[in-house]
């Protein structure tokens, strides 16, 4: 909110500094982010007057002026032709700086010489644009400074308000604020609106089909208004606090707004079907022109103000170009309305608008300043448009919105400040607060709150008001009494901590993404129709359509975060996420809310080096990072196995994780198509685990064994093996041999091709024996090697080469 020292004090004396004011505002709660003095840096800018005014000797364009600042008369070489001889002028004098750090010199142009400038508005900054030098009224003291004379100096704050503070939205609320904090009263100025002519009623008609939405609607009729300019004083005042100054029917709507902080409208009567206004929700699928020549489509939840065919205004958040005032405008409807806070909300999110309509109306207008503000406007359009104002008003009011009633405690408020604050301390913050009190029994207060304030709601709003205006300055500094716990983690706690310090010693970085995703990435990533993860559960007021369900995987997430670095060319990304998903239940109320631990590496190996070559990562890296991570957890009976995939892998790239027979995760290469739709060229790779399965398999206690005293023997197995035979059944079906004496198994040769059947791979494995008691002879393990062949051949259908 900007608000001007000048403008305040028309509502409220004080005789504070603006810093003081600055001081006191932010220590109330109103936070004065920026200070800015208008004119303060313009003294050399003074009122002159143009005792003579002749042709340049050397331009045709030119005039040779002599300009009295009532000190000296300065020769003025100057362009501009709006004024004559006898004209007050603003003078820059040697030594002045302008806006845009312009500093006036004594200088020579054409060959005469010039002793000053005749400024204009832009160039003084009070206009965007101006044609010609400014000329002032008559009679000003000569020498003054220009804007102390004009009246224009001035001091701009700016003010950050929290959402709650809607009441603060005006120059009078915070003019109440100063009141209150000073022991003043508001200077509330009647604004008399002289009627005539007919009435009203026999022009115009309200009607309100949804008083839910629209509790409140007034409307005045003014007639012979004339569009035009507004008044210097109007557009400088809406110049200072940033608004661009229009015309002056649409500049009075602007100047209520931030007077009374409460949005006005005026219709252009000769637009209205039938002198009609219905206030209604939209028909789905409507589609309305906005002022600012936008489309927009809206839906039954919008709320529309009407003619007796179609719709003139979206309610609460901006007009229609259908009713738009024109240079032609004569007759005028002027609404003063209330709107429910959460259905302007609800509109102006889904559309994307906001204005300085909506701004106040869903933060909570006052309802019972509608015609204070409807008068004042009609009084100025009466003044500075030459409008007659109908007789009457119309208002219509359904259901009067009554003040608030709450109560607060005098031993609350002291228990909860900490200190003694006297009763009639606390009775007169509320009077000056412009509350009403009653005290039906010692420390008791009952305070009806006006409809201005819709923050108060309970008993601590009541102490926070009691302790801005009693001073947070006086709320003594106490240091909190801290208890010291023993903050053991829960095993849950503790192996979270440990599976993230394992992905980052892996090489991997933690990213955390937003748990609400686009339904629509679910195509995206390929799931399934039928995949238990596309039943989401819907957020009930998304900020956006992006993010409008809860995500049922990490996979977008994940996917996204990594085509934005790739899109940074930053090519090789290895990151994780450990975070909730949110499965919905059929047979319970609130979803499954599982935590997964899952990634995705991309790009190269190793950095390339001189004494290497980059080399792409690829499934196995993946597949090593997960055994070496079980390994560390203790976790046993890990088996891979090519089944229950998700369709968002790459077909006979991907690898499901089972513990015994539990499936706990998959690892494997993401679908081209799902590169594709996410940009990435190089091929990704993406791992999930269950969280909580995996606990159940963690082992607490890592067994270590002594170095085997005996040396171990190794024997070769090659066999030919059809396709679909999975190495990982093969090496099963070895370790399954109830042979104590083999300590391990593993594959060190695969080959397809030349020499080898369709359809068959030749596979080799090495099995490792060794007993823990003595060292084995050859016949011994060759033995073994026979028993190992046999249960093999009994077990697979394998040819051994």
């Amino acid at each position: 909110m900007i608000v001007t020292y000048n403008w305040l004090k028309e509502f409220v004396d004080f005789d504070l500094t603006p810093e003081a004011l600055a001081d006191l505002l932010t220590m109330i709660g109103l936070e004065v982010e920026g200070i800015q003095k208008v004119g303060a840096e313009l003294d050399d800018v003074v009122v002159a007057i143009v005792r003579e005014k002749a042709q340049h000797p050397n331009a045709d364009k030119l005039s040779l002026c002599q300009v009295d600042n009532g000190k000296e008369v300065l020769s003025i070489v100057c362009g501009a032709q709006n004024f004559k001889a006898g004209d007050t002028v603003a003078l820059a004098q040697i030594g002045a700086v302008l806006p845009g750090d312009f500093r006036i010199k004594r200088s020579k142009i054409r060959g005469s010489e010039s002793f000053g400038m005749l400024c204009s508005e832009k160039e003084l900054g009070l206009a965007e644009e101006s044609e010609g030098i400014m000329i002032l009224p008559a009679g000003l003291p000569l020498g003054t400074p220009a804007f102390e004379a004009l009246g224009l100096k001035d001091v701009i704050f700016e003010i950050g308000l929290t959402p709650n503070r809607a009441d603060c939205l005006s120059v009078i609320g915070i003019a109440r604020e100063i009141a209150a904090m000073l022991g003043k009263k508001v200077k509330y100025a009647s604004h008399p609106v002289m009627e005539s002519g007919s009435a009203i009623h026999d022009s115009a008609r309200i009607r309100i089909d949804d008083p839910d939405l629209c509790p409140r609607y007034m409307a005045r009729y003014v007639t012979g208004c004339t569009i035009g300019p507004s008044p210097a004083w109007m557009v400088t005042r809406l110049n200072a606090v940033g608004l661009r100054s229009i015309n002056n029917v649409v500049d009075i709507t602007n100047y209520v707004l931030l007077e009374y902080g409460h949005p006005l409208h005026a219709f252009d009567y000769r637009l209205l079907a039938g002198g009609t206004v219905i206030v209604a929700r939209a028909a789905e699928g409507e589609t309305f022109v906005t002022l600012d020549g936008q489309e927009r489509v809206l839906t039954s939840q919008d709320l529309t103000i009407r003619d007796a065919e179609r719709a003139i205004a979206l309610a609460g958040v901006m007009g229609g170009e259908n009713s738009e005032i024109s240079a032609t405008t004569t007759d005028i409807l002027l609404e003063s309305a209330y709107f429910a806070p959460s259905a302007i909300r609800r509109t102006a999110r889904r559309l994307g608008m906001h204005t300085e309509a909506s701004h106040r109306f869903e933060r909570g207008a006052d309802v019972s300043i509608l015609p204070r503000a409807l008068d004042r406007a009609s009084s100025l359009m009466a003044e500075l448009a030459g409008g007659t104002v109908a007789v009457g008003t119309i208002d219509v009011y359904p259901s009067t919105i009554q003040p608030r009633m709450v109560s607060v405690r005098l031993e609350r408020i002291e228990r909860i400040l900490g200190i003694k604050i006297p009763a009639d301390d606390v009775k007169r913050i509320f009077h000056n607060l412009e509350f009403a009190v009653e005290c039906p029994e010692p420390g008791i207060f009952h305070v009806t709150v006006p409809t201005c304030r819709v923050d108060i709601e309970r008993e601590i709003d009541l102490i926070e008001e009691v302790a801005r205006l009693n001073g947070y300055e006086n709320i003594p500094v106490t240091m909190p009494k801290v208890r010291t716990f023993s903050d053991r983690p829960s095993p849950h706690q503790a192996l979270e901590r440990k599976l993230r310090d394992l992905f980052i010693a892996h090489g991997l970085s933690e990213v955390i993404n937003y748990s609400f995703i686009n339904p629509v990435i679910l195509d995206k990533i390929l799931l399934a129709e039928d995949d238990p993860r596309r039943k989401t559960i819907k957020v009930l007021n998304p900020l956006s359509e992006d993010q409008s369900v809860m995500r049922t995987t990490l996979l977008p997430g994940l996917l996204e975060t990594t085509a934005r670095n790739v899109s940074f060319r930053l090519m090789n990304v290895q990151i994780f996420e450990m975070r909730r998903v949110y499965l919905s239940a059929d047979d319970q109320e609130l979803p499954n809310e599982p935590v997964y631990a899952a990634g995705i590496l991309t790009g190269l190996r190793d950095p390339e080096s001189w004494n290497r070559n980059a080399e792409l990562l690829d499934f196995y890296d993946v597949k090593g990072m997960l055994e070496n991570i079980f390994d560390t957890l203790g976790v046993t009976s890990v088996r891979f196995e090519s089944r229950e995939l998700a369709t968002f892998y790459h077909p006979g790239k991907a690898s499901s994780v089972f513990i015994g027979e539990e499936l706990i995760g998959s690892f494997g290469e993401i679908h081209p198509t799902v590169q594709e739709n996410f940009a990435v060229e190089k091929p990704l790779y993406y791992f999930e685990i269950h969280f909580e399965k995996l606990l159940s398999f963690c082992r607490e206690v890592t067994s270590v064994s002594p170095p085997p005293r005996f040396p171990e023997t190794f024997r070769d197995i090659a066999m030919l093996v059809e396709d679909d035979i999975e190495t990982g059944v093969i090496l099963d079906a070895i370790k399954g041999n109830t042979i104590k004496e083999i300590e391990n198994v593993e594959l060190f040769d695969l080959y397809k091709g030349k020499g080898i059947p369709e359809g068959h791979k030749s596979i080799a494995v090495r099995v490792r024996y060794r007993s823990p008691e003595r060292t084995l002879t050859d016949e011994e393990v060759n033995r073994l090697q026979e028993q190992v062949v046999q249960n093999l051949l009994k077990k697979i259908n394998v040819t051994i080469r």
